[in-house]
């Protein structure tokens, strides 16, 4: 998704280097499939990079998950093998946990809501990730997160009845799925679609853009008209990799890189909608949600925030961040 990718999810690429007449190599790791929105940004996005550093800086990307899940593009960083990364916040929260605050599923209901947190807190994120060892070169989105099954799922009774995809070694995501009552099988993203064919899981939450590049929905062909969460994401690459960089490239290497996740940003927000159009179109039934509906599941996936505040996100951040969007909510309502 972006100059950048989600993620969702997530893309971009960066650095400048070393020698004079030598080109450095950046490897950089995404879920974003080949063809993808996020991916064909991701393109560009190196291409700047070469122009902006006199063909110094070489990206090689690996994406659809070719190198694994976010879990292993984290630990391949760590031990030198990748030098970036476009992360959703599932591999974003493996090096910060505290960027589930703004993941919680039903914190925000607007895109506005979610940006005028995430900038309010962004100085403070990203020293948290410059802390642990990681520079974040950009933001950006994956899109609004909606449930995709086998069988319609319009109430969370009719989800309890199926196996739900959760992602393989996040066990505060599965245990917040157990406090609603579901069922749960985890799984690394790039088997999604193979344990759809199988059967060994019948429902999963997905952005629609990301629904439609990696064909799930053709499987999981019934969408609950319900927006559970705004799935963020960014690029990062690791401080070794950012150090290498000669300084006077690397104001130009943000800035392109903030750039192109703004870019990415609205391209992909636009893009959602025509998404599940296309889907539409091959088979995917959506299924709306009343207002009561849509309260009972807000009820229920509050009930699971308990697991995130009593693990590793503080419980005064999360007061933070619904403060911040009660502030925005009220004055889009003086506005109006």
């Amino acid at each position: 998704m972006k100059n950048w990718i989600v993620a969702t999810f997530a893309g971009l690429a960066f650095l400048a280097a070393g020698g004079a007449a030598s080109a450095q190599t950046i490897k950089l790791g995404t879920l974003a499939p080949k063809g993808s929105p996020w991916f064909e940004n991701l393109q560009d996005m190196a291409a700047d990079w070469g122009e902006a550093s006199n063909g110094r800086i070489k990206v090689r990307i690996y994406p659809g998950g070719s190198i694994g899940d976010e879990r292993d593009m984290v630990r391949k960083m760590q031990i030198g093998q990748l030098q970036g990364a476009v992360l959703t916040a599932e591999g974003l929260s493996i090096i910060v946990p505290e960027i589930l605050a703004l993941q919680l599923p039903m914190i925000f209901k607007t895109d506005g809501e979610l940006d005028y947190v995430r900038d309010a807190l962004k100085p403070e994120l990203e020293a948290m990730f410059e802390a642990r060892g990681y520079k974040i070169l950009n933001w950006g989105d994956i899109g609004w997160v909606r449930l995709f099954s086998r069988e319609p799922a319009i109430v969370i009774e009719d989800l309890r009845k199926q196996k739900l995809f959760t992602w393989a070694g996040d066990p505060e995501l599965a245990e917040g799925y157990r406090v609603q009552g579901l069922k749960v099988v985890p799984l690394p993203v790039p088997e999604i679609f193979s344990g759809l064919q199988s059967g060994l899981i019948d429902a999963l939450y997905a952005a629609p853009v990301a629904a439609l590049s990696y064909q799930w929905f053709g499987l999981a062909n019934h969408m609950t008209d319900l927006k559970v969460l705004k799935l963020i994401g960014a690029t990062v690459v690791t401080h070794k990799t950012w150090n290498k960089i000669k300084p006077e490239v690397r104001d130009d290497v943000v800035a392109a890189a903030v750039e192109a996740g703004d870019n990415s940003r609205e391209k992909i927000r636009n893009f959602e909608d025509e998404a599940i159009r296309v889907m539409q179109e091959h088979g995917l039934t959506i299924h709306a949600v009343t207002d009561e509906q849509a309260d009972a599941w807000e009820a229920v996936s509050r009930a699971s925030w308990v697991v995130y505040t009593n693990s590793n996100v503080p419980a005064e951040l999360v007061v933070r961040v619904e403060a911040l969007r009660d502030e925005y909510r009220k004055q889009q309502a003086t506005a109006n």
